[in-house]
């Protein structure tokens, strides 16, 4: 049976209780009062999301194959700065504030992907914070623009999208290094509750109340680990049947803002045991849908979106009484860059060029190739037994600040200048690494265009090997 739908002007009014007044509008921190019927506030502080002021549900109506079980997304680009994080930036500063640790003019740092920046930059200048936010160049060009003129000062750094605990000269390494100092203070998304207590607080709460407590499956893709850890726990306790699923993308990925199975062990909020069931969705798989939901359902919703949704189309039964909710995190517009690279035709001639477009797809066609690449597990076998010639293509800088012990420098820019000291046997078998398992991929090309036949790709990189416990040397 379809959830009711009760437009404005049947809806129950909602007074009184803690945090309401005698006019029907909901208290603000801060004394304010805002009207949700007459959507008239105070400040933007007002249209913080919450169970009287829910981002809305849709239900798919044509990407969605079920006969039987219905699937909405909630459309989490209705929070006031644009993205799911709108609701962990205000909770993780209410939170600091509550706890006294945060002063008038405070300096804050976090490494971000980008949208918890966005939603911490707007914010900070409600309450008169400053923001610096170290993040991976690989981060979407519109995203980092938007950061900048959001007022945030940006520190760009060669890193994973998502930022990765331990990395040397890492996101949060950097925003670590920045947070000892006494003038700044780290808020800490990665590892700090009130990331999942948003959630727990917000829309958790949202979900039961917009499904009537009829909802039955929820789905969200996996990054921080927030939405998924908070919402599910809410949810469970409102009913423990209640089925909490989670969606993460392949190793190598090139969707921002989520984590592949191996780097969801570096966020202290990835609880296994308190979800359902995991699934992992290709690149290929989240970008496709994300162009379908755009022009199918003319839902403006991202890849990180189509990701979730791909997973939930997976995982969940299309049975008789089946609700299912997907958190769609963010809409299509930050993602230009991204899609350009997965869905051809969407540039007119003044784009990338015909060269760069066939290396694009030569990268993207081999990035899952097995002969072209290798698991860092297999990668540290072969190198214990002494066999392979190690190549990392990063920049100097780069591999001074923690490589492979074994590995040679060969900056990719500057590869055809260090053919000389190549190996001069074209079988000997060369490994070749990265930060992340992309540029690698480039190398490998350039070697094996060279002659050599037994060159691979580490995947995953130095992150990877780093994530995996091997050794690292700074010499």
């Amino acid at each position: 049976m379809p959830i009711s739908v009760r437009h404005a002007d049947q809806a129950t009014e909602l007074r009184g209780g803690t945090g309401g007044d005698e006019s029907g509008g909901e208290r603000q921190n801060g004394g304010q009062v805002a009207d949700h019927q007459l959507r008239a506030y105070e400040s933007m502080e007002g249209l913080l999301s919450s169970v009287d002021n829910p981002t809305p549900i849709v239900r798919l109506n044509r990407v969605v194959p079920f006969e039987h079980a219905q699937v909405y997304g909630k459309l989490e680009w209705y929070n006031p700065f644009g993205a799911v994080k709108d609701r962990v930036a205000a909770n993780l500063i209410a939170d600091a504030e509550g706890r006294g640790v945060l002063e008038s003019g405070q300096k804050l740092v976090e490494p971000t992907s980008g949208n918890t920046g966005m939603g911490l930059a707007m914010i900070s200048n409600m309450k008169g914070y400053s923001l610096t936010t170290p993040l991976s160049s690989a981060i979407p060009l519109e995203k980092r623009i938007m950061l900048r003129f959001f007022g945030a000062d940006v520190l760009e750094l060669e890193d994973t999208l998502c930022p990765a605990p331990g990395a040397p000269e890492g996101a949060i390494a950097t925003a670590q290094e920045l947070a000892e100092r006494p003038d700044f203070h780290m808020l800490d998304q990665y590892r700090n509750e009130a990331n999942p207590g948003a959630h727990y607080k917000t829309t958790g709460p949202e979900i039961w109340k917009q499904t009537e407590g009829k909802v039955t499956h929820f789905v969200a893709g996996l990054g921080t680990c927030g939405t998924i850890t908070g919402t599910g726990r809410f949810l469970k306790e409102q009913n423990p049947d209640v089925k909490v699923l989670g969606v993460h993308p392949q190793e190598g990925h090139d969707i921002p803002g989520v984590r592949s199975y191996r780097q969801l062990g570096q966020t202290a909020l990835f609880f296994p045991d308190e979800y359902d069931e995991l699934v992992e969705i290709t690149d290929e798989e989240a970008f496709a849908l994300c162009s379908r939901l755009n022009r199918e359902e003319s839902i403006i919703a991202g890849p990180s979106s189509a990701m979730a949704l791909a997973g939930a189309l997976r995982l969940v039964p299309d049975e008789p009484g089946v609700i299912a909710v997907v958190i769609f995190p963010d809409n299509a517009f930050k993602y230009a860059s991204s899609v350009t690279r997965h869905l051809p035709g969407l540039t007119s001639e003044g784009g990338a060029s015909p060269n760069e477009r066939m290396m694009e797809t030569l990268i993207a066609n081999t990035r899952d190739t097995p002969a072209l690449t290798i698991e860092v597990e297999s990668a540290y076998d072969m190198i214990e037994d002494g066999g392979p010639f190690v190549v990392d293509v990063r920049e100097f800088d780069e591999f001074r600040g923690g490589h492979i012990p074994e590995a040679v420098n060969m900056p990719l820019q500057e590869m055809s200048d260090y053919a000389a000291h190549l190996p001069e046997d074209r079988e000997k078998p060369i490994l070749v690494v990265c930060e992340t398992g992309t540029r690698s991929l480039s190398g490998a090309l350039f070697l094996t265009s060279l002659g050599y036949r037994d060159v691979r790709s580490i995947t995953g990189g130095t992150q990877g090997w780093l994530v995996g416990g091997f050794p690292i040397s700074t010499d």
